[in-house]
């Protein structure tokens, strides 16, 4: 482990930086999504594969690029994720169709699958449990929710300013330095005791989460009742099926089911989930409402989000002070009250709406929940987790992050296009029913939320954060 106090922080510092990449190339494509449709010929419906190719390949590998850590070394997967990285973003903004660009961003998604894993159990294995992990986490929890929010404008930024293949370029330096700074900052370790990968088990869950997200993303389109879209969701829930099946018979499984038995940890990944689910399709909407109805450009855009990403910085201190006075359960529950209430407020957008009436009011209430609940849920997805385990508990809270959003994203555009559509067919006009579908959908991401408020306050246990042994951090 890294012995030098000053190197660890430095260190700290190094996979904040890393992490800001990886949360940031979520949200930094959303502001930018016309403009990649227009350039590229996207279709409505392929346009939010843009966002899922990215997120789903992510979540679902990083359960495998967190064993592949431990397995082979956390520095070393991390810096092979950096390059994949980096690939990925060149390719992504070389993009001459719908297929290269979507391929690109699953690249991406693989690249980020294999560093952020490496980079939280780097973290883990380097400051010890208590209050020395407690700030650590705090900063790459606050990094997360910062990243989120300042995705979508500098996406604005660098679209108007550039062009829309500069939030993929913007990557490239920043994955190179990473890559030169990790020998000198980052110490090596591993887990001795894990001999196999189990990609079959990495295989089963991605495909199957694929697949169910496809099913959301088009069923409106084939019929639900029809015989397409029934066979999608069969099978989607048969490799599902397949990957637990699978993963309680073979000898190192992928996913430990019994990590699941601590249940603040489930209750972390819970919130991740609905986090997640809640977050990247508010996103989403609200950038299709500013540019497609109120008649935002990407730059004007990206800078309505400044509320957010300003004032998330803010409280993403205050949420890393309070999280050891009142613990993780209160901020958890309170973060996400803060996002229903957010969510209900962008229920009243109007095609006619305003930025201060509109808007800004649930962006501030939206920045506060944010930080709320990043930096919470980081450190109780982890609570008690041995060293052995780091690579799994970083990987699957992070999985299921990506993965709510993948499903929040096909789930809510499905419901906003589904209400946009009938609207139309009813005469309504456009604006007023893109506005209609929005609404909608603001106020299922509302609903979602608030399950996770009860999500909080039934399954986080602080009592298991305060009781949970400190691992020895042997290997490092």
């Amino acid at each position: 482990m890294v012995t030098s106090p000053r190197l660890k922080w430095f260190g700290l510092a190094l996979l904040g930086a890393v992490q800001f990449m990886v949360v940031l190339d979520i949200a930094i494509v959303n502001v930018a999504l016309p403009s990649i449709q227009t350039d590229l010929e996207f279709t409505q419906a392929n346009l939010q594969w843009v966002i899922s190719a990215y997120a789903l390949v992510f979540g679902g590998f990083l359960l495998l690029g967190g064993r592949t850590a431990d397995l082979l070394g956390r520095r070393r997967v991390f810096m092979v994720g950096l390059v994949m990285f980096a690939i990925g973003s060149l390719l992504c903004g070389l993009a001459w169709s719908e297929a290269s660009l979507i391929g690109a961003r699953a690249l991406q998604g693989l690249g980020a699958a294999t560093i952020s894993p490496a980079a939280l159990a780097i973290l883990m294995t380097t400051f010890a449990e208590g209050r020395e992990r407690n700030i650590a986490l705090g900063v790459w929890g606050a990094v997360g929710g910062f990243g989120a929010a300042a995705g979508v404008l500098l996406g604005g930024v660098l679209t108007d300013a550039l062009s829309w293949e500069w939030i993929f370029f913007v990557n490239i330096p920043v994955a190179l330095v990473a890559l030169g700074l990790a020998p000198v900052l980052l110490a090596e370790s591993k887990d001795t005791r894990i001999k196999s990968f189990d990609a079959l088990g990495a295989i089963l869950v991605t495909s199957g989460l694929t697949t169910l997200v496809l099913g959301i993303t088009q069923g409106h389109e084939w019929g639900w009742s029809s015989a397409r879209t029934i066979g999608v969701f069969v099978l989607s829930g048969a490799l599902l099926a397949g990957f637990v099946a699978w993963e309680n018979r073979v000898a190192e499984p992928l996913m430990r089911f019994g990590i699941l038995r601590t249940k603040t940890v489930l209750g972390a990944n819970v919130a991740g989930f609905i986090l997640g689910t809640a977050l990247f399709s508010m996103f989403l909407m609200l950038t299709l409402y500013m540019q497609q109805v109120l008649g935002y450009s990407a730059m004007k855009t990206g800078v309505a989000y400044l509320a957010v990403a300003g004032t998330s910085i803010i409280w993403a201190n205050v949420a890393a002070a309070l999280v050891t006075r009142v613990g993780v359960r209160p901020l958890i529950a309170g973060g996400m009250a803060l996002l229903a209430v957010g969510m209900l407020l962008f229920t009243q957008v109007s095609v006619d709406g305003t930025y201060v009436k509109n808007l800004l009011p649930g962006f501030l209430i939206i920045a506060v929940g944010l930080a709320f609940c990043f930096v919470p849920i980081s450190i109780a997805a982890l609570a008690g987790v041995q060293k052995a385990e780091a690579g799994l508990a970083s990987g699957l809270i992070n999985t299921s992050q990506q993965i709510g959003g993948a499903v929040g994203i096909a789930l809510l555009s499905t419901i906003a296009i589904s209400r946009t559509e009938n609207e139309v067919a009813a005469g309504t006009a456009v604006p007023q029913a893109m506005t209609s579908g929005f609404q909608l959908a603001f106020w299922v991401g509302a609903g979602v939320a608030l399950v996770g408020v009860v999500a909080a306050l039934v399954l986080i246990r602080q009592e298991e954060i305060a009781a949970a042994p400190a691992p020895a951090l042997e290997g490092a």
